[in-house]
């Protein structure tokens, strides 16, 4: 009686096998996914935040709309602000032109993932 393994089992084996290491490939590419998500979905209302305070710092003009990025700390994230007035007639003639509409937009990886919001600021020019 030999001893030792058929090729018809080693190849199913192999088979078997291949079958395995794909399904882990598979899953580890995907936790790798959900994690650049998750961390982007963690960073991004925070920097979105601090763009905006820095659009919104006092000592500088505030553009209708300005972008850019976060430098070297956050490569990949960029941001976008744009502003423009909303005429509120219900607030009355004297209030009717100050406010305005705030969007921002954070993007990662030229726009693969994005966030943004809206805001409304009171300003008495």
């Amino acid at each position: 009686m030999p001893h030792g393994f058929s090729l018809l089992e080693v190849m199913i084996a192999l088979g078997i096998l291949a079958i395995v290491l794909l399904s882990v490939y598979r899953l580890h590419s995907q936790t790798i996914a959900m994690s650049i998500e998750a961390r982007f979905m963690t960073q991004a209302p925070l920097l979105a935040r601090s763009a905006l305070a820095r659009w919104e710092d006092p000592a500088r003009p505030q553009p209708a709309s300005a972008e850019g990025d976060f430098g070297p700390e956050f490569p990949g994230y960029r941001w976008r602000i744009t502003a423009e007035e909303v005429t509120a007639p219900s607030l009355g003639r004297e209030f009717a032109r100050d406010i305005r509409r705030i969007e921002v937009r954070v993007a990662l990886n030229e726009g693969e993932y994005t966030y943004g919001f809206r805001t409304y600021r009171f300003k008495r020019e």
